[in-house]
This record gives structure tokens, C-alpha cells and sequence, in this order.
């Protein structure tokens, strides 16, 4: 038998669909679907009424980069100004002690945070097994599955060392042939392609220069024969671009053309440094963009011309790795992805609305998951997110309450709804461990700094 949920007296129902808004709504959820929406009294029966009074509804946000273990290592003071290479080159001698533990207890912090801050489906690039330790993949999905959040995963890869010209040690590496059918393995073992799935994998090698010509190849030929999505780093800082020009004699978004990965099941995170060639490429082969502002910020790479793609690719956003962020705050990333593009486009470039839309349906498109998430309509995954507007963050800020989810400090959601249950109510995580989970992190964390 099935449970009916009403959420119902909605002060601002947002489908995220146009940017109109309906007053006085319900929404009512039959188990994990949204089977009816509608304003004024719901005349129906139900299992369970939440009342919104006061709030703002909107469709949950949608991470569409991230690397969980690093949030064992955010503020590392070391690296704390560092640019991308010094800042890898140092944290890769951390991060080779990562195992089971780490990934379980860091996926599950950094997905907790994310709630908080509206996210309702995230994805995940895990691209480092050290010491050829697979189950690391298995693990991050174990801990994602108690969380119960959507989740999409991308089985990542590294196969050139530092004694092949690469930056990682040698014991993060694995061979082709293993990269190849651990692919494979966790395709066939997690990927769930039916329609409101909480799971889906993607293949993610690290960026073109961490793997061989040949791995990134055979990832978009398995790609293109599964419908997989596959997923990489791409013309994140000038340096990139200057090693790309003098290994192959190609920019990097030409070199990735070469491999065959311009296509639309192709994702690719932060494509700061691209020029008008790149731009028409990415847009004639219907790419998809993972934006990260804070990262970019974080590190001094540079801002993405995304004002200039908004209307040509797919863009979602990405909170990236916690060890370049230092956050899991998707409410930040937002923010900051209308003000970085403002810095340099003006103040017209991108609106409070079109940064929510990155948040929401485009990162919905960028995933291929667009059939069931990112807007609020009948038949859609129940996945939405509450904002309390009587908050002192939002005082004298209603004229326009959408825009003010991203002009002023929303801090965090008040209430959560993921697969149709309830994360967060009243502000509060609906869990039981945290005090447990937190002392866990700060001590695993503490260790593996400490590991020489």
C-alpha cells in the first residue's frame, strides 16, 4: 500500500520550470513520486501533512562534481595558497593512505553537509585505489546508500606515475587492463538506468594527461556502446593548456576531440581556459559543463567563461573536492557563480534565477537524469527543498523570494526531501550519529596528515 505525503500550505511554490511562482500550494507525494500538485486545500486523504507555512519550495540541487575523501583534508595550511600543481603534488602524499574507512566516513560528511545546504542528488569522482584497493568504489556507495541520497558516482582512474611524467605516486596508479574491467565490474554491478533510479555510474579517468591515449579511448567506446556518461578535469589553469600545446601539439579541448570524447554523453569540469573554437566545439557536440567557482577561486585558475556558454551547453555546478573548496555548501556555490561571472561580464551577466537553474534543471541535463529531477511537476522524483522566509537572513528581503535565496545569506535549507523522505525538517538533519560521524572524520583526518 502506498504513503501519501502532504506538504501543503507552500507561501512559494517554485517548479523551476519558468520563474513565476504559485501561492498557497501543496505538493502531495505518493511514496517516492510527486503524484499531484496543486493550490489552495488539498481536498484529498493522506498518511502524513508537513505544513510550509512561510516557506519557499524548489526543486533539490544538483552537485554534478565532487571528490568526497578530500574533505578528511580541507584547510591542509600547507596548501592552503597554493596553485593546482604544488597543491596536488603535496596532497598526493597524503591522500595514498586513503582506504575503506576514510572513503566511508568522508562520503558520508560530505553528503550530510550538502543537505544541508539543498543538495538532493549528487555525483562523485573517486579516481585514486591505492595500493589497487577497487573496493574503495564499493564503499563510497554503501555509505551513500545509508544516507539515502541520489547518488551518481563516477568510477575514476589514474595509470601515469610520476616515473611516467605524471604527478602521483606510483602506488595510486593502476594498469589499463585492471582500470578497463573495474569499469566494467561496477557497471554491471551498480548502474541502474530505470527511471527514478538512486543510482547511476558514470567512468571518469582523472583528465586526459593522468591516464594513457589508450584509456581514454577505450572509456568512450564503452561509453558510446553502454550509454554511459563519462566524465573528466579539462582546461581547469594556463598550465594545462601551455603542457597539452608542448606533449601533443593540441589545446586541450581539441585533444580531447581527438580522443572522442566530445559527444553528449560527456561531462567536463571547469573549462576555465577555453577560446571561441573551443566554445563552438563544446556546443556543436552538445557537451555538458560541471561549473566550479569556488575551486577556481580557491586556487587562482581563473574564471569560466560561462556567461559566454549559458546558452549553448549544458552547465550544472559542482561544490568540487573539498581540499579545493573547502566546503560541501552548494547555497555558496550559487552565490558565487553569479557574482565571479559579474566580476567579469557585469552586473547583468548572470541573474539570482539563472544561477538556481544551474543548480537545478541544468545539472538535471548535464546528468541525463532531466526525466525525473530538477523540476517540481506531477510524475517527477520527490526531491525538494524548504526555505523558512520569516529567517533574520531573509528580513526586508521579499520582494523577490527566489532572488533572495541567492542575493542574501540562506545559510542552509529547513527542510529536505529526498526519494520522497524527509532529510532535514525544521533546520534539523534527520539523523542520529552526527556527533559520532564528526569525531570519526576529525580523527581519520589527523592520521592521515600525519603519515609520511
Amino acid at each position: 500500500m502506498s504513503m501519501k505525503k502532504l506538504f501543503n500550505n507552500i507561501s512559494y511554490l517554485y517548479k523551476m520550470q519558468d520563474d513565476t511562482y504559485m501561492k498557497d500550494a501543496y505538493i502531495l507525494v505518493e511514496d517516492n513520486v510527486i503524484s499531484e500538485i496543486g493550490q489552495g486545500e488539498y481536498k484529498g486523504s493522506s498518511d502524513k501533512v508537513i505544513n510550509c507555512k512561510d516557506h519557499l519550495i524548489l526543486p533539490g540541487f544538483i552537485n554534478v562534481h565532487h571528490h568526497f575523501y578530500q574533505t578528511l583534508f580541507r584547510n591542509v595550511k600547507q596548501v592552503q595558497s597554493a596553485t593546482l600543481f604544488d597543491w596536488l603534488k603535496y596532497l598526493y602524499e597524503k591522500w595514498k593512505h586513503i582506504d575503506e574507512e576514510a572513503v566511508y566516513i568522508s562520503t558520508k560528511i560530505a553528503l550530510l553537509e550538502m543537505i544541508k545546504s539543498g543538495v538532493t542528488t549528487s555525483s562523485d569522482h573517486l579516481y585514486l585505489f591505492p595500493n589497487g584497493n577497487n573496493k574503495l568504489f564499493d564503499m563510497e556507495i554503501k555509505a551513500a546508500k545509508e544516507i539515502g541520497v541520489r547518488f551518481y558516482p563516477t568510477r575514476g582512474s589514474m595509470s601515469l606515475s610520476k616515473k611516467d611524467g605524471g604527478l602521483p605516486p606510483d602506488s595510486v596508479v593502476q594498469s589499463d587492463t585492471e582500470i578497463m574491467q573495474e569499469s566494467e565490474r561496477v557497471i554491471n554491478q551498480y548502474h541502474d538506468p530505470s527511471l527514478h533510479s538512486m543510482l547511476r555510474i558514470g567512468l571518469a579517468p582523472c583528465s586526459p594527461f593522468s591516464v594513457t591515449d589508450e584509456i581514454m579511448r577505450q572509456t568512450a567506446e564503452f561509453s558510446r556502446k553502454h550509454d554511459i556518461l563519462i566524465h573528466t578535469h579539462l582546461a581547469e589553469t594556463r598550465d594545462e593548456e601551455d603542457f597539452c600545446l608542448q606533449k601533443v601539439g593540441l589545446r586541450p579541448v581539441d585533444y580531447l576531440d581527438e580522443l572522442g570524447w566530445l559527444n553528449k554523453r560527456s561531462w567536463l569540469v571547469h573549462l576555465v581556459w577555453l577560446n571561441e573554437n573551443d566554445r563552438k566545439k563544446l556546443h556543436k557536440n552538445n557537451c555538458g559543463m560541471a561549473h566550479c567557482p569556488s575551486s577556481n577561486m580557491r586556487l587562482g585558475s581563473g574564471i569560466a567563461p560561462v556567461t559566454l556558454l549559458k546558452d549553448k551547453i549544458r552547465i550544472g555546478l559542482g561544490v568540487d573536492g573539498s581540499a579545493s573548496n573547502d566546503t560541501n555548501n552548494m547555497l555558496s556555490e550559487i552565490r558565487r557563480a553569479m557574482l565571479l561571472q559579474r566580476v567579469k561580464y557585469g552586473a547583468d551577466a548572470i541573474s539570482p534565477y539563472q544561477a538556481l537553474r544551474f543548480a537545478t534543471v541544468g545539472g538535471a541535463k548535464v546528468l541525463n537524469i532531466n526525466d525525473y529531477a530538477g523540476v517540481l511537476s506531477p510524475g517527477m522524483s520527490a526531491d525538494f527543498i524548504g526555505f523558512d522566509l520569516n529567517r533574520l537572513e531573509f528580513a526586508g528581503g521579499l520582494s523577490d523570494p527566489l532572488g533572495a535565496l541567492v542575493l542574501c545569506d540562506a545559510k542552509q535549507v529547513d527542510l529536505s526531501v529526498i526519494n520522497g523522505e524527509i532529510k532535514v525538517q525544521n533546520g534539523e538533519l534527520i539523523i542520529q550519529n552526527l556527533p559520532e560521524l564528526i569525531e570519526k572524520q576529525n580523527r581519520k583526518a589527523a592520521n592521515l596528515l600525519a603519515k609520511k
